[in-house]
């Protein structure tokens, strides 16, 4: 089988700013229990998804193109660039902000402990 990414725009994600493209390369049910998102994600210039907690999950992120800051369990504020991974490990919490003038492209994976 081959079809297209499912395109999906959210709003102020986790508590963050502005908006977030989501390329879904899997749909949830496609994970077939193993997890609840695998996607590319588009952060705009000044965007950001805000600082959660992963309960049960993790998710790593994989920086494609462009350079953000990447906010750690501990409080740490870490520049990222292309070929960077952000490891969150099950029961961390992270954020993620694009305070640069190009986009931020990353793959995510929210798979189960």
């Amino acid at each position: 089988m081959v079809r297209k990414t499912k395109v999906e725009i959210k709003r102020e994600v986790r508590g963050g700013k502005g908006e977030v493209e989501f390329q879904h390369i899997l749909e949830k049910d496609e994970l077939n229990g193993h997890g609840s998102l695998y996607a590319m994600v588009r952060l705009k210039p000044g965007c950001s998804i805000g600082y959660h907690q992963h309960i049960g999950n993790t998710e790593p992120y994989f920086i494609v193109e462009g350079h953000g800051t990447f906010v750690d369990q501990d409080g740490s504020r870490i520049e990222v660039g292309p070929g960077d991974v952000c490891v969150i490990e099950v029961g961390q919490g992270h954020a993620m902000e694009n305070n640069s003038d190009q986009d931020l492209v990353f793959m995510a994976l929210i798979y189960n402990e």
